[in-house]
Protein backbone atom coordinates (compact mmCIF):
# COMPACT_ATOMS: atom_id res chain seq x y z
CA UNK A 1 0.00 0.00 0.00
CA UNK A 2 1.36 3.46 -0.73
CA UNK A 3 2.32 6.09 1.91
CA UNK A 4 0.62 9.12 2.65
CA UNK A 5 3.21 11.93 3.40
CA UNK A 6 2.14 15.23 5.21
CA UNK A 7 4.10 18.36 5.16
CA UNK A 8 3.96 21.12 7.69
CA UNK A 9 5.17 23.74 5.41
CA UNK A 10 6.96 27.02 7.11
CA UNK A 11 8.83 30.16 5.60
CA UNK A 12 12.73 28.87 7.08
CA UNK A 13 11.82 25.28 8.22
CA UNK A 14 9.50 22.23 6.65
CA UNK A 15 8.74 19.51 8.94
CA UNK A 16 7.62 16.04 6.89
CA UNK A 17 6.15 13.05 8.58
CA UNK A 18 4.68 9.76 6.59
CA UNK A 19 3.14 6.54 7.67
CA UNK A 20 4.15 3.12 7.32
CA UNK A 21 3.28 1.18 4.79
CA UNK A 22 -0.37 0.40 5.88
CA UNK A 23 -1.36 3.71 6.13
CA UNK A 24 -1.88 3.70 9.64
CA UNK A 25 0.94 5.47 12.01
CA UNK A 26 2.05 8.38 10.80
CA UNK A 27 5.78 8.88 11.88
CA UNK A 28 7.79 12.01 11.71
CA UNK A 29 10.47 12.23 8.64
CA UNK A 30 12.51 14.82 9.05
CA UNK A 31 12.84 18.85 8.64
CA UNK A 32 14.30 20.41 6.22
CA UNK A 33 14.82 23.76 4.90
CA UNK A 34 11.78 25.31 2.98
CA UNK A 35 14.00 25.79 -0.05
CA UNK A 36 14.77 22.51 -0.42
CA UNK A 37 11.28 20.94 0.09
CA UNK A 38 10.53 20.12 -4.33
CA UNK A 39 14.54 18.49 -4.51
CA UNK A 40 13.86 16.75 -1.14
CA UNK A 41 10.50 15.03 -2.38
CA UNK A 42 12.04 14.19 -5.87
CA UNK A 43 14.47 12.21 -4.25
CA UNK A 44 11.96 10.55 -1.54
CA UNK A 45 9.39 10.18 -4.14
CA UNK A 46 12.13 8.15 -6.26
CA UNK A 47 12.46 5.91 -3.62
CA UNK A 48 9.46 5.66 -1.84
CA UNK A 49 5.79 4.75 -3.33
CA UNK A 50 3.50 7.75 -1.91
CA UNK A 51 0.25 7.99 -3.22
CA UNK A 52 -1.06 11.43 -1.01
CA UNK A 53 0.30 14.04 0.99
CA UNK A 54 -1.70 16.18 2.91
CA UNK A 55 0.00 20.00 3.73
CA UNK A 56 -1.12 22.05 6.64
CA UNK A 57 -3.90 25.07 5.69
CA UNK A 58 -2.74 27.69 8.14
CA UNK A 59 -5.85 29.50 9.74
CA UNK A 60 -6.33 32.33 12.35
CA UNK A 61 -8.92 31.36 15.00
CA UNK A 62 -11.21 33.12 13.04
CA UNK A 63 -11.08 30.65 10.19
CA UNK A 64 -9.78 33.18 8.10
CA UNK A 65 -6.26 32.66 5.95
CA UNK A 66 -3.11 32.75 7.88
CA UNK A 67 -0.32 35.75 6.35
CA UNK A 68 1.53 32.77 5.35
CA UNK A 69 -1.55 31.49 3.59
CA UNK A 70 0.39 32.90 0.36
CA UNK A 71 3.06 31.49 0.56
CA UNK A 72 2.17 27.95 1.45
CA UNK A 73 0.09 28.17 -1.54
CA UNK A 74 3.05 29.21 -3.79
CA UNK A 75 3.94 25.87 -2.93
CA UNK A 76 1.08 23.79 -3.39
CA UNK A 77 1.37 24.90 -6.99
CA UNK A 78 4.81 24.31 -7.59
CA UNK A 79 4.17 20.86 -5.89
CA UNK A 80 0.97 19.77 -7.96
CA UNK A 81 2.73 20.91 -11.14
CA UNK A 82 6.13 19.14 -9.97
CA UNK A 83 4.47 15.75 -9.36
CA UNK A 84 0.84 15.55 -10.98
CA UNK A 85 0.09 12.43 -9.80
CA UNK A 86 0.11 12.62 -6.67
CA UNK A 87 -2.76 13.41 -5.11
CA UNK A 88 -2.61 16.68 -2.06
CA UNK A 89 -4.81 17.20 0.41
CA UNK A 90 -5.32 20.38 2.51
CA UNK A 91 -6.24 20.32 6.23
CA UNK A 92 -6.08 22.58 9.00
CA UNK A 93 -3.37 23.08 10.93
CA UNK A 94 -4.34 25.13 13.87
CA UNK A 95 -2.86 24.29 16.90
CA UNK A 96 -0.46 21.62 15.62
CA UNK A 97 2.63 23.29 16.53
CA UNK A 98 1.18 23.89 20.11
CA UNK A 99 0.63 20.58 20.45
CA UNK A 100 3.78 19.54 19.57
CA UNK A 101 5.13 21.92 22.18
CA UNK A 102 3.27 19.80 24.66
CA UNK A 103 3.99 16.83 23.43
CA UNK A 104 7.70 17.44 23.82
CA UNK A 105 7.09 18.39 28.02
CA UNK A 106 4.85 15.31 28.13
CA UNK A 107 7.48 13.14 26.81
CA UNK A 108 10.22 14.64 29.42
CA UNK A 109 12.42 16.50 26.98
CA UNK A 110 14.30 19.05 28.36
CA UNK A 111 14.05 22.89 28.47
CA UNK A 112 17.21 23.01 25.91
CA UNK A 113 15.37 20.10 23.79
CA UNK A 114 11.95 21.72 23.52
CA UNK A 115 13.97 25.17 22.04
CA UNK A 116 14.65 22.78 18.78
CA UNK A 117 12.16 23.99 16.45
CA UNK A 118 13.19 21.84 13.65
CA UNK A 119 12.07 18.98 16.44
CA UNK A 120 8.58 21.18 16.82
CA UNK A 121 8.36 21.02 13.00
CA UNK A 122 8.70 17.44 12.65
CA UNK A 123 6.62 16.69 15.40
CA UNK A 124 3.70 19.02 14.03
CA UNK A 125 3.24 17.27 10.80
CA UNK A 126 3.19 13.71 12.66
CA UNK A 127 0.18 15.27 14.72
CA UNK A 128 -1.54 16.53 11.49
CA UNK A 129 -1.08 13.36 9.60
CA UNK A 130 -1.89 11.33 12.99
CA UNK A 131 -4.97 13.37 13.02
CA UNK A 132 -5.51 13.09 9.48
CA UNK A 133 -5.68 9.24 9.70
CA UNK A 134 -7.60 9.22 12.42
CA UNK A 135 -10.47 11.38 10.66
CA UNK A 136 -10.71 10.56 7.04
CA UNK A 137 -8.99 6.47 6.90
CA UNK A 138 -11.30 3.93 7.22
CA UNK A 139 -8.69 0.61 8.50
Amino acid sequence: MPRILAIDYGLKRTGIAVTDDFQIIASGLTTIPSETAITFLKDYFSKENVAKVIIGEPKQMNGQPSESTEVIEKFVSKLQKEFPEIKVERVDERFTSKMAFQTMIDSGLKKKQRQNKALIDEIAATIMLQDYLLRFKIV
